[in-house]
């Protein structure tokens, strides 16, 4: 079918395509007015995702996500906040109500029959370029479409605090749990590191090793001493077959001393020999005397000897008995170091215990406030007020509508009535119907008239 046949055709059928036209407007007036009219409320809230928490401290990932806005979309559709949309207007309550849900066939729950009702007609749109989410309600009363709005703003605020209090308030009964046994550790940490000081005997074991040590070096510089003592007494001992040679006994006053007496002796008794005879009582007296200095010097030289050999003997006890403390000093400070590294052993349990004890504290200081929290990220941006007009039945657009169904409804029954009985209308038809050529082509009057007494053609599509 070319254009010109279809023009044809709804110039021929044109009151049809008025007619059809002229139904479908009158029958979408008639019943856009007959339809109950029906008002929008809307209330608006702000999802904060940019704020950080005012517990943790810090912006949550969670809230950086993209699918976020959409998980909140989730939220205010879902049959949790609907039920507390039901609860929160006491719409259970009502009698009327009630007996609407029995005469529905009372299936289900009757809260649940409720919300479900109230999701109907319920219409969330989230803002494309911000955080701000309409919630908006259908209903035949404006006061009860605003306050059902307002109810599902105030629910989602709600539910949204649940959803962010309750694993809170687990996790600080875990944490709870979890401190308290922490809490046994350190004390049994420090029952165990006081039970061995106090067995022991040890407070500061850094102090007493260092002094024990130092004591230790102390003995051991004492015996380098006595050692080096003793090896000389005895080399002196060995090496020195005359007495008079000793480095003591050259060096001893009392022995110089007795030494020049002796030689003065010596030279009086020469001259006393000389001028008065050797049996002069002066000179026997000057011999006697010389005689008890000599012996005096041999008694003091063997003094000074045996002195030698008494002090190799008590340096060789000392120096048994220096080492004797030495190796009782050093298992001491074996002990000590047995001792401490047990100790560090319990109080390194106690810093363990005390640094898991403290972290679970804070952990369980944090979730406790979040559990106590009564704040959320959602804020409500604009109430719903009481609409004034109604939403629908929206007549101009129903119009217009009906005015586009009528003219393609009007359209097709034009073309269905002439697929059902068609005429000649141009030059195509006939070339179509008969095929021949079509010779000539008259017009005005007589193409009229001659039109009119042409027969039906007959339908393709039965013939």
């Amino acid at each position: 079918m070319t254009l010109q046949q279809f023009l044809l055709i709804l110039r021929a059928r044109y009151k049809i395509v008025i007619s059809v036209l002229l139904f479908t407007v009158i029958v979408t007036l008639i019943v856009s007015v007959l339809l109950p009219k029906q008002y929008t409320a809307s209330a608006s809230v702000v999802v904060d995702i940019k704020s950080p928490d005012p517990v943790a401290g810090m912006v949550l990932p969670g809230l950086t996500s993209p699918a976020y806005m959409a998980t909140q979309v989730d939220v205010i559709n879902s049959d949790r906040v609907a039920e507390r949309v039901v609860k929160m207007l006491r719409m259970d309550e009502s009698p009327e109500i009630r007996e609407q849900w029995v005469e529905a066939g009372s299936k289900g729950d009757f809260i649940v029959w409720l919300a479900n009702l109230l999701k109907k007609k319920l219409d969330i749109k989230p803002s494309r370029e911000s955080n701000v989410i309409y919630i908006e309600f259908t209903g035949s009363d404006p006061n009860f479409a605003a306050a059902v709005a307002n109810a599902f703003a105030q629910a989602y605020i709600d539910v949204n605090l649940d959803l962010k209090v309750a694993p809170a308030r687990q996790y600080a009964q875990w944490f709870k749990e979890q401190t308290a046994a922490a809490r046994d550790q350190l004390e049994r940490a420090k029952a165990a590191l006081s039970a061995y000081q106090q067995e022991t005997g040890l407070v500061a074991t850094e102090e007493r090793l260092d002094y024990e040590v130092a004591k230790l070096n102390e003995l051991s510089s004492q015996l380098t001493l006595i050692q080096a003592q003793t090896s000389d007494s005895s080399s002196k001992r060995k090496t020195s077959e005359d007495p008079e040679t000793l480095a003591e006994v050259i060096q001893s006053p009392l022995i110089n001393s007795l030494k020049s007496d002796i030689a003065r002796l010596e030279a009086k008794l020469q001259e006393s020999s000389a001028y008065l005879g050797p049996n002069h009582p002066q000179t026997k007296r000057t011999q006697s005397e010389l005689a008890s200095l000599k012996n005096r010097l041999a008694a003091e030289t063997r003094k000074i000897y045996s002195s030698i050999g008494t002090s190799y003997e008590v340096g060789k006890r000392k120096e048994q008995e220096l080492l004797e403390a030495m190796e009782k000093h050093k298992e001491r400070v074996l002990d000590l170091n047995k001792q401490r590294d047990q100790m560090s052993v319990l109080q390194g349990d106690v810093e363990a215990a005390q640094r898991n004890f403290e972290g679970i504290s804070q952990r369980s200081a944090l979730t406790r406030l979040e559990s106590l929290s009564v704040q959320t990220n959602i804020t409500p941006l604009n109430p719903a007020s009481v609409p004034s007009d109604p939403s629908k039945p929206r007549l101009l657009l129903n119009m217009l509508i009906s005015i586009f169904l009528g003219t393609l409804l009007g359209v097709s029954a034009a073309l269905v009535v002439e697929l059902m009985n068609r005429r000649v209308r141009s030059v195509e038809d006939i070339v179509e119907a008969i095929e021949i050529p079509v010779l000539a082509v008259m017009s005005g009057p007589s193409r009229n008239k001659l039109s009119s007494r042409l027969p039906k053609l007959p339908n393709p599509e039965t013939s």
